[in-house]
Protein backbone atom coordinates (compact mmCIF):
# COMPACT_ATOMS: atom_id res chain seq x y z
CA UNK A 1 0.00 0.00 0.00
CA UNK A 2 1.22 3.08 -1.00
CA UNK A 3 3.02 5.40 2.16
CA UNK A 4 1.21 9.02 2.73
CA UNK A 5 3.37 11.61 4.34
CA UNK A 6 1.28 14.42 5.61
CA UNK A 7 2.55 17.97 7.07
CA UNK A 8 0.81 18.32 10.30
CA UNK A 9 0.34 21.93 11.77
CA UNK A 10 -0.13 20.60 15.27
CA UNK A 11 3.50 19.17 15.28
CA UNK A 12 4.70 21.01 12.65
CA UNK A 13 6.77 18.32 11.04
CA UNK A 14 6.11 15.51 7.80
CA UNK A 15 4.59 12.63 9.30
CA UNK A 16 3.60 9.17 8.09
CA UNK A 17 0.29 8.71 7.93
CA UNK A 18 -1.78 6.21 9.67
CA UNK A 19 -5.15 6.14 9.54
CA UNK A 20 -7.29 5.31 13.28
CA UNK A 21 -9.40 3.06 11.21
CA UNK A 22 -8.14 2.32 7.62
CA UNK A 23 -11.75 0.58 7.21
CA UNK A 24 -13.22 4.65 7.80
CA UNK A 25 -10.29 7.59 6.96
CA UNK A 26 -12.15 10.39 8.30
CA UNK A 27 -11.67 13.82 7.14
CA UNK A 28 -13.02 17.57 8.10
CA UNK A 29 -12.89 20.65 5.89
CA UNK A 30 -14.13 23.86 7.20
CA UNK A 31 -16.81 25.15 4.40
CA UNK A 32 -18.12 28.22 3.41
CA UNK A 33 -20.44 30.67 5.08
CA UNK A 34 -23.10 30.95 2.13
CA UNK A 35 -24.58 34.67 1.89
CA UNK A 36 -22.46 35.45 -1.04
CA UNK A 37 -20.43 33.50 -4.51
CA UNK A 38 -17.66 31.66 -3.74
CA UNK A 39 -14.32 34.26 -4.58
CA UNK A 40 -11.03 32.59 -6.06
CA UNK A 41 -9.24 32.19 -3.18
CA UNK A 42 -12.26 29.92 -1.34
CA UNK A 43 -11.78 27.59 -4.23
CA UNK A 44 -7.93 26.79 -3.22
CA UNK A 45 -9.02 24.79 0.12
CA UNK A 46 -11.54 23.18 -1.91
CA UNK A 47 -9.31 22.09 -4.40
CA UNK A 48 -6.67 21.18 -2.31
CA UNK A 49 -8.32 18.86 -0.03
CA UNK A 50 -10.49 17.58 -3.19
CA UNK A 51 -6.97 16.14 -4.39
CA UNK A 52 -6.14 14.83 -0.94
CA UNK A 53 -10.04 12.88 -0.60
CA UNK A 54 -8.85 11.01 -4.40
CA UNK A 55 -5.79 10.39 -3.04
CA UNK A 56 -7.06 8.70 0.14
CA UNK A 57 -9.94 6.51 -2.05
CA UNK A 58 -7.29 5.83 -4.17
CA UNK A 59 -5.22 3.97 -1.62
CA UNK A 60 -7.68 3.20 0.70
CA UNK A 61 -10.77 2.74 -1.62
CA UNK A 62 -13.68 4.57 -2.70
CA UNK A 63 -16.25 3.67 0.41
CA UNK A 64 -13.44 3.80 3.58
CA UNK A 65 -13.43 7.47 3.14
CA UNK A 66 -15.61 9.58 4.95
CA UNK A 67 -15.08 13.56 3.81
CA UNK A 68 -17.42 16.29 5.53
CA UNK A 69 -17.44 19.88 4.51
CA UNK A 70 -20.11 21.93 6.26
CA UNK A 71 -22.01 25.07 5.32
CA UNK A 72 -22.20 27.94 7.91
CA UNK A 73 -26.36 28.95 7.26
CA UNK A 74 -26.26 31.03 10.70
CA UNK A 75 -24.51 33.79 10.81
CA UNK A 76 -23.84 37.63 11.21
CA UNK A 77 -23.46 37.87 7.59
CA UNK A 78 -26.38 36.15 6.21
CA UNK A 79 -27.82 38.37 8.54
CA UNK A 80 -27.25 41.65 7.65
CA UNK A 81 -27.70 40.52 3.66
CA UNK A 82 -31.08 39.63 4.56
CA UNK A 83 -31.09 43.07 6.29
CA UNK A 84 -30.07 44.62 3.35
CA UNK A 85 -31.87 42.96 0.26
CA UNK A 86 -35.23 42.20 2.47
CA UNK A 87 -35.12 38.27 1.24
CA UNK A 88 -35.59 35.51 3.77
CA UNK A 89 -32.79 33.50 4.91
CA UNK A 90 -33.76 30.84 3.96
CA UNK A 91 -33.70 32.04 0.10
CA UNK A 92 -30.42 33.40 0.47
CA UNK A 93 -28.30 30.26 2.20
CA UNK A 94 -30.39 27.99 -0.70
CA UNK A 95 -29.54 30.05 -3.88
CA UNK A 96 -26.07 30.39 -2.02
CA UNK A 97 -25.22 26.81 -1.74
CA UNK A 98 -26.44 25.99 -5.39
CA UNK A 99 -23.95 28.79 -6.31
CA UNK A 100 -21.18 26.94 -4.58
CA UNK A 101 -21.83 23.57 -5.72
CA UNK A 102 -22.46 24.87 -9.41
CA UNK A 103 -19.38 26.55 -8.97
CA UNK A 104 -16.86 23.83 -7.78
CA UNK A 105 -18.32 21.17 -9.64
CA UNK A 106 -16.84 23.34 -13.22
CA UNK A 107 -13.94 23.27 -11.37
CA UNK A 108 -13.91 18.98 -11.01
CA UNK A 109 -14.27 18.83 -7.43
CA UNK A 110 -15.82 16.07 -5.83
CA UNK A 111 -19.24 16.42 -3.98
CA UNK A 112 -18.00 15.31 0.34
CA UNK A 113 -19.43 12.49 1.76
CA UNK A 114 -21.65 14.67 3.56
CA UNK A 115 -22.30 18.66 3.74
CA UNK A 116 -24.29 19.51 6.59
CA UNK A 117 -25.67 21.96 7.58
CA UNK A 118 -25.17 24.44 10.78
CA UNK A 119 -28.95 24.90 11.38
CA UNK A 120 -29.50 21.02 11.49
CA UNK A 121 -27.05 20.51 14.14
CA UNK A 122 -28.40 23.48 17.01
CA UNK A 123 -29.51 20.17 19.53
CA UNK A 124 -25.63 19.06 19.12
CA UNK A 125 -24.26 22.31 19.81
CA UNK A 126 -26.08 23.09 22.47
CA UNK A 127 -25.41 19.84 24.47
CA UNK A 128 -21.79 20.91 23.50
CA UNK A 129 -21.79 24.21 25.21
CA UNK A 130 -23.81 22.85 27.90
CA UNK A 131 -21.26 19.87 29.04
CA UNK A 132 -18.82 22.64 29.20
CA UNK A 133 -20.48 24.97 31.27
CA UNK A 134 -20.08 21.90 33.83
CA UNK A 135 -17.95 21.53 35.73
CA UNK A 136 -15.03 18.73 34.70
CA UNK A 137 -13.57 15.66 36.43
CA UNK A 138 -11.04 18.30 38.31
CA UNK A 139 -14.03 21.06 39.45
CA UNK A 140 -13.06 23.15 37.18
CA UNK A 141 -15.41 25.24 34.33
CA UNK A 142 -14.99 25.55 30.64
CA UNK A 143 -17.75 28.14 29.97
CA UNK A 144 -19.10 30.48 31.56
CA UNK A 145 -22.43 32.99 31.08
CA UNK A 146 -23.17 36.36 31.24
CA UNK A 147 -25.86 39.02 30.04
CA UNK A 148 -27.33 36.42 28.24
CA UNK A 149 -24.35 34.95 26.51
CA UNK A 150 -22.30 31.57 27.31
CA UNK A 151 -18.26 32.48 26.47
CA UNK A 152 -14.81 29.44 26.68
CA UNK A 153 -12.93 31.03 29.02
CA UNK A 154 -9.54 30.42 27.53
CA UNK A 155 -7.19 30.35 30.53
CA UNK A 156 -9.28 27.31 31.38
CA UNK A 157 -7.32 25.35 28.77
CA UNK A 158 -3.85 25.30 29.22
CA UNK A 159 -2.46 24.44 25.42
CA UNK A 160 -4.41 27.39 23.89
CA UNK A 161 -2.14 28.92 20.99
CA UNK A 162 -0.02 25.55 20.65
CA UNK A 163 -1.75 24.78 17.19
CA UNK A 164 -0.72 28.47 16.24
CA UNK A 165 2.34 28.92 18.13
CA UNK A 166 1.30 31.79 19.86
CA UNK A 167 1.02 33.10 24.03
CA UNK A 168 -2.39 34.67 25.00
CA UNK A 169 -0.26 37.77 25.36
CA UNK A 170 0.90 37.69 21.75
CA UNK A 171 -2.61 36.86 20.80
CA UNK A 172 -3.83 39.30 22.34
CA UNK A 173 -1.53 42.46 21.12
CA UNK A 174 -1.51 40.70 17.50
CA UNK A 175 -5.60 39.83 16.87
CA UNK A 176 -8.82 41.41 16.61
CA UNK A 177 -10.54 40.43 19.89
CA UNK A 178 -13.89 41.85 20.56
CA UNK A 179 -14.02 43.79 23.53
CA UNK A 180 -17.50 43.05 25.65
CA UNK A 181 -18.45 44.07 29.00
CA UNK A 182 -19.41 40.05 29.28
CA UNK A 183 -15.73 39.11 28.76
CA UNK A 184 -13.94 38.49 31.81
CA UNK A 185 -11.02 38.04 29.40
CA UNK A 186 -10.35 39.51 25.89
CA UNK A 187 -9.89 36.30 24.06
CA UNK A 188 -12.62 34.25 25.58
CA UNK A 189 -15.23 33.70 22.86
CA UNK A 190 -18.88 33.74 22.10
CA UNK A 191 -20.34 30.00 22.37
CA UNK A 192 -24.03 31.18 22.62
CA UNK A 193 -25.44 34.46 21.92
CA UNK A 194 -29.18 35.88 22.51
CA UNK A 195 -31.40 37.01 19.60
CA UNK A 196 -33.68 39.75 19.39
CA UNK A 197 -36.74 38.71 18.04
CA UNK A 198 -35.67 39.63 14.16
CA UNK A 199 -32.88 37.42 13.68
CA UNK A 200 -32.51 33.69 13.78
CA UNK A 201 -32.59 31.89 17.20
CA UNK A 202 -33.44 28.61 18.77
CA UNK A 203 -34.68 28.28 22.08
CA UNK A 204 -32.12 27.01 24.71
CA UNK A 205 -31.33 26.71 28.44
CA UNK A 206 -29.51 30.29 28.24
CA UNK A 207 -32.93 32.13 26.40
CA UNK A 208 -33.61 32.27 22.87
CA UNK A 209 -29.87 33.21 20.89
CA UNK A 210 -27.96 31.40 18.62
CA UNK A 211 -24.83 29.52 18.24
CA UNK A 212 -20.87 31.48 18.02
CA UNK A 213 -19.11 30.47 14.96
CA UNK A 214 -16.63 28.19 16.20
CA UNK A 215 -18.98 25.54 18.37
CA UNK A 216 -20.38 24.57 14.73
CA UNK A 217 -17.72 22.55 13.47
CA UNK A 218 -17.11 21.09 16.86
CA UNK A 219 -20.28 20.21 17.07
CA UNK A 220 -20.93 19.00 13.33
CA UNK A 221 -17.32 16.87 13.72
CA UNK A 222 -18.19 15.48 16.62
CA UNK A 223 -21.61 13.91 15.91
CA UNK A 224 -20.82 12.83 12.48
CA UNK A 225 -17.04 11.66 12.81
CA UNK A 226 -16.99 10.75 16.13
CA UNK A 227 -20.49 9.58 17.10
CA UNK A 228 -21.00 6.28 19.69
CA UNK A 229 -17.12 6.57 19.88
CA UNK A 230 -16.16 5.88 23.75
CA UNK A 231 -14.42 8.84 25.15
CA UNK A 232 -11.25 7.92 25.13
CA UNK A 233 -11.73 7.14 21.17
CA UNK A 234 -12.91 10.70 20.23
CA UNK A 235 -10.80 11.20 17.67
CA UNK A 236 -10.53 11.92 13.51
CA UNK A 237 -7.93 11.44 11.16
CA UNK A 238 -7.31 15.23 9.47
CA UNK A 239 -8.98 18.53 9.51
CA UNK A 240 -8.21 20.74 6.93
CA UNK A 241 -8.74 24.79 5.92
CA UNK A 242 -7.28 27.37 4.96
CA UNK A 243 -4.38 29.60 6.89
CA UNK A 244 -6.66 31.85 7.35
CA UNK A 245 -9.05 29.55 9.61
CA UNK A 246 -5.72 28.30 11.82
CA UNK A 247 -6.49 31.34 14.40
CA UNK A 248 -8.74 31.76 15.78
CA UNK A 249 -10.85 29.49 14.40
CA UNK A 250 -9.47 26.27 14.74
CA UNK A 251 -7.55 27.14 17.78
CA UNK A 252 -11.22 27.88 19.18
CA UNK A 253 -12.57 24.44 17.78
CA UNK A 254 -9.40 22.35 19.60
CA UNK A 255 -9.99 24.32 22.82
CA UNK A 256 -13.60 23.60 23.21
CA UNK A 257 -13.32 20.38 21.53
CA UNK A 258 -10.65 18.90 24.21
CA UNK A 259 -12.36 20.35 27.09
CA UNK A 260 -15.58 18.93 26.07
CA UNK A 261 -13.64 15.52 25.45
CA UNK A 262 -10.29 15.33 27.50
CA UNK A 263 -9.64 11.48 26.42
CA UNK A 264 -9.71 11.96 23.22
CA UNK A 265 -7.69 13.81 20.41
CA UNK A 266 -10.44 15.91 18.07
CA UNK A 267 -8.12 15.75 14.80
CA UNK A 268 -4.97 13.62 14.74
CA UNK A 269 -3.43 15.54 11.96
CA UNK A 270 -3.93 19.41 11.40
CA UNK A 271 -3.87 20.40 7.38
CA UNK A 272 -3.47 24.39 6.10
CA UNK A 273 -3.31 25.57 2.81
CA UNK A 274 -1.49 28.82 1.90
CA UNK A 275 -3.40 32.15 1.11
CA UNK A 276 -3.57 33.29 -2.96
CA UNK A 277 -2.40 36.14 -4.15
CA UNK A 278 -3.66 38.00 -8.32
CA UNK A 279 -1.12 38.80 -10.00
CA UNK A 280 1.55 39.17 -6.93
CA UNK A 281 -0.63 41.32 -4.80
CA UNK A 282 -3.34 40.42 -1.66
CA UNK A 283 -6.76 40.16 -3.93
CA UNK A 284 -8.93 43.03 -2.69
CA UNK A 285 -12.06 44.72 -4.16
CA UNK A 286 -9.79 48.16 -3.45
CA UNK A 287 -7.00 47.23 -5.50
CA UNK A 288 -9.91 46.03 -8.26
CA UNK A 289 -8.21 42.74 -8.73
CA UNK A 290 -10.99 40.26 -6.72
CA UNK A 291 -13.02 38.07 -8.80
CA UNK A 292 -15.28 35.11 -8.06
CA UNK A 293 -15.12 31.81 -9.43
CA UNK A 294 -18.22 32.30 -11.56
CA UNK A 295 -16.55 35.56 -13.06
CA UNK A 296 -13.86 33.69 -14.13
CA UNK A 297 -16.29 31.12 -15.86
CA UNK A 298 -18.68 33.72 -17.21
CA UNK A 299 -15.48 35.06 -19.01
CA UNK A 300 -15.02 31.47 -20.76
CA UNK A 301 -12.26 30.30 -18.70
CA UNK A 302 -12.55 26.83 -17.99
CA UNK A 303 -12.88 25.08 -14.58
CA UNK A 304 -9.90 22.52 -15.62
CA UNK A 305 -7.67 25.38 -16.33
CA UNK A 306 -8.33 26.85 -13.09
CA UNK A 307 -7.69 23.63 -11.33
CA UNK A 308 -4.57 23.57 -13.06
CA UNK A 309 -2.73 26.85 -12.08
CA UNK A 310 -4.06 26.09 -8.63
CA UNK A 311 -2.43 22.97 -8.52
CA UNK A 312 0.64 24.18 -10.26
CA UNK A 313 1.74 25.28 -6.39
CA UNK A 314 2.03 23.35 -3.70
CA UNK A 315 -0.29 23.83 -1.28
CA UNK A 316 2.00 25.07 1.61
CA UNK A 317 3.05 27.62 -0.48
CA UNK A 318 1.44 31.10 -1.77
CA UNK A 319 -0.57 30.54 -4.54
CA UNK A 320 0.02 33.70 -6.89
CA UNK A 321 -2.90 33.42 -10.02
CA UNK A 322 -1.67 35.08 -13.50
CA UNK A 323 -3.32 35.79 -16.46
CA UNK A 324 0.45 33.95 -18.21
CA UNK A 325 -0.50 30.89 -15.44
CA UNK A 326 -3.63 30.41 -17.41
CA UNK A 327 -2.92 30.79 -20.63
CA UNK A 328 -0.39 28.22 -19.97
CA UNK A 329 -2.55 26.07 -18.35
CA UNK A 330 -4.74 26.12 -21.19
CA UNK A 331 -1.90 25.15 -23.29
CA UNK A 332 -0.61 22.36 -21.62
CA UNK A 333 -3.97 20.88 -21.15
CA UNK A 334 -4.61 20.84 -24.84
CA UNK A 335 -1.62 19.15 -25.88
CA UNK A 336 -2.14 16.66 -22.92
CA UNK A 337 -5.96 16.31 -24.49
CA UNK A 338 -4.45 15.72 -27.93
CA UNK A 339 -2.12 12.96 -27.17
CA UNK A 340 -4.71 11.09 -24.57
CA UNK A 341 -8.26 11.51 -26.92
CA UNK A 342 -9.11 8.04 -27.64
CA UNK A 343 -6.90 6.49 -25.58
CA UNK A 344 -8.17 3.54 -22.99
CA UNK A 345 -6.36 4.97 -19.67
CA UNK A 346 -4.22 2.63 -17.86
CA UNK A 347 -5.36 0.35 -14.85
CA UNK A 348 -2.26 1.74 -12.62
CA UNK A 349 -0.54 5.09 -12.26
CA UNK A 350 2.64 5.68 -12.58
CA UNK A 351 4.56 5.24 -9.10
CA UNK A 352 6.40 8.27 -9.58
CA UNK A 353 3.15 9.97 -9.82
CA UNK A 354 1.69 8.57 -7.36
CA UNK A 355 4.95 9.06 -4.82
CA UNK A 356 4.70 12.59 -5.92
CA UNK A 357 1.23 12.75 -4.48
CA UNK A 358 1.81 10.79 -1.52
CA UNK A 359 4.16 13.00 -0.15
CA UNK A 360 2.32 15.86 1.19
CA UNK A 361 0.06 16.43 -1.66
CA UNK A 362 3.19 17.24 -4.15
CA UNK A 363 0.90 17.97 -6.95
CA UNK A 364 3.34 20.64 -8.55
CA UNK A 365 6.18 17.82 -9.01
CA UNK A 366 2.88 15.31 -9.65
CA UNK A 367 2.36 17.64 -12.76
CA UNK A 368 6.01 18.27 -13.97
CA UNK A 369 5.66 13.83 -14.09
CA UNK A 370 2.97 14.12 -15.58
CA UNK A 371 4.92 15.51 -19.13
CA UNK A 372 7.30 12.45 -19.37
CA UNK A 373 4.20 9.71 -19.01
CA UNK A 374 2.61 7.34 -21.73
CA UNK A 375 -0.53 8.56 -23.35
CA UNK A 376 -2.20 5.87 -20.89
CA UNK A 377 -0.68 6.75 -18.05
CA UNK A 378 -1.12 10.34 -18.30
CA UNK A 379 -4.81 10.01 -18.96
CA UNK A 380 -5.06 7.86 -15.92
CA UNK A 381 -2.80 10.70 -13.98
CA UNK A 382 -5.20 13.36 -15.01
CA UNK A 383 -8.09 11.69 -13.68
CA UNK A 384 -6.56 10.81 -10.47
CA UNK A 385 -6.10 14.74 -9.58
CA UNK A 386 -9.43 15.55 -11.17
CA UNK A 387 -8.71 17.32 -14.71
CA UNK A 388 -11.43 15.62 -17.28
CA UNK A 389 -11.11 13.37 -20.00
CA UNK A 390 -10.44 14.82 -24.04
CA UNK A 391 -13.49 13.38 -24.94
CA UNK A 392 -15.58 15.39 -22.50
CA UNK A 393 -14.18 18.71 -23.13
CA UNK A 394 -15.93 21.00 -24.68
CA UNK A 395 -13.30 23.92 -26.26
CA UNK A 396 -10.98 21.03 -26.84
CA UNK A 397 -13.64 19.28 -28.94
CA UNK A 398 -14.26 22.21 -30.90
CA UNK A 399 -10.76 23.49 -31.12
CA UNK A 400 -10.42 20.11 -32.65
CA UNK A 401 -12.80 20.66 -34.82
CA UNK A 402 -11.34 23.53 -36.23
CA UNK A 403 -7.78 22.40 -36.41
CA UNK A 404 -9.00 18.53 -38.31
CA UNK A 405 -10.91 20.94 -40.54
CA UNK A 406 -8.13 22.62 -41.76
CA UNK A 407 -5.74 19.66 -42.45
CA UNK A 408 -8.91 17.86 -44.53
CA UNK A 409 -10.15 20.86 -46.35
CA UNK A 410 -7.31 22.42 -47.81
CA UNK A 411 -4.30 19.97 -47.44
CA UNK A 412 -1.97 21.70 -45.85
CA UNK A 413 -0.09 20.94 -42.82
CA UNK A 414 -0.96 23.65 -40.67
CA UNK A 415 0.84 23.47 -37.62
CA UNK A 416 -2.19 22.54 -34.79
CA UNK A 417 -0.79 24.34 -32.08
CA UNK A 418 -0.53 27.88 -33.89
CA UNK A 419 -4.20 28.41 -34.53
CA UNK A 420 -4.53 27.05 -30.85
CA UNK A 421 -2.00 29.66 -29.84
CA UNK A 422 -3.54 32.66 -31.49
CA UNK A 423 -7.08 31.79 -30.02
CA UNK A 424 -5.31 31.63 -26.09
CA UNK A 425 -3.45 35.19 -26.72
CA UNK A 426 -6.66 36.77 -27.55
CA UNK A 427 -8.75 34.81 -24.63
CA UNK A 428 -5.97 35.67 -22.37
CA UNK A 429 -5.70 39.44 -24.12
CA UNK A 430 -9.53 39.54 -23.67
CA UNK A 431 -9.52 38.68 -19.76
CA UNK A 432 -6.86 40.74 -18.70
CA UNK A 433 -9.16 43.76 -19.87
CA UNK A 434 -6.30 44.80 -22.79
CA UNK A 435 -9.05 45.28 -25.41
CA UNK A 436 -7.39 47.68 -28.04
CA UNK A 437 -4.49 44.72 -28.19
CA UNK A 438 -7.23 41.80 -28.49
CA UNK A 439 -8.91 43.61 -31.20
CA UNK A 440 -5.74 44.04 -33.30
CA UNK A 441 -4.57 40.54 -32.88
CA UNK A 442 -8.22 39.52 -34.16
CA UNK A 443 -8.09 41.70 -36.95
CA UNK A 444 -5.07 40.17 -37.99
CA UNK A 445 -6.14 36.83 -37.08
CA UNK A 446 -9.38 37.71 -39.78
CA UNK A 447 -7.46 38.75 -42.58
CA UNK A 448 -5.83 35.55 -42.49
CA UNK A 449 -9.69 33.91 -42.84
CA UNK A 450 -10.29 32.60 -39.80
CA UNK A 451 -12.95 34.66 -37.83
CA UNK A 452 -12.77 34.82 -33.81
CA UNK A 453 -15.69 34.79 -31.37
CA UNK A 454 -15.70 34.46 -27.88
CA UNK A 455 -18.07 31.67 -26.56
CA UNK A 456 -19.41 30.53 -23.24
CA UNK A 457 -16.80 27.56 -23.48
CA UNK A 458 -13.68 29.91 -24.46
CA UNK A 459 -12.98 31.30 -27.95
CA UNK A 460 -13.91 29.59 -30.68
CA UNK A 461 -12.62 29.57 -34.69
CA UNK A 462 -14.72 29.09 -38.02
CA UNK A 463 -12.61 29.30 -41.02
CA UNK A 464 -13.74 31.47 -44.01
CA UNK A 465 -13.85 30.94 -47.94
CA UNK A 466 -10.83 33.30 -47.77
CA UNK A 467 -9.00 31.36 -45.41
CA UNK A 468 -4.88 32.04 -46.29
CA UNK A 469 -2.84 29.37 -43.72
CA UNK A 470 -0.03 31.43 -45.11
CA UNK A 471 -1.21 34.84 -43.75
CA UNK A 472 -2.06 32.50 -40.18
CA UNK A 473 1.26 30.90 -40.28
CA UNK A 474 2.93 35.07 -40.72
CA UNK A 475 1.39 35.44 -37.45
CA UNK A 476 3.84 32.69 -35.40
Amino acid sequence: MTKIRLYNTKTRAKEDFAPLDPQNVRMYVCGPTVYDRAHLGNARPVLVFDVLYRLLRHVYGPDHVTYVRNFTDVEDKINARAAETGRAISDITEETIGWYHDDMDALGALRPTQEPRATDYIGQMVAMIERLTQPDETGKKHAYVEQGHVLFAVESYADYGKLSGRTVEDMIAGARVEVAPYKRNPMDFVLWKPSTPDLPGWESPWGRGRPGWHIECSAMADAILMKDLPEDKKSFDIHGGGIDLQFPHHENEIAQSMCAHPEGDFSKVWMHNEMLQVEGKKMSKSLGNFFTVRDLLDQGMPGEVIRFVMLSTHYRKPMDWTVEKAEEARKRLAQWFRRTDGVKAADIVSSRFEAALADDLNTHLALTEMGTMSAPQLKASMRLLGLPDAEDVDWFRQLDKVLNGVASAYGHNLEQPLLCELMERWHSLRTSKRYADADQLKAAVESAGVALQAGPDGPQADLQKDFDPSKLEALK
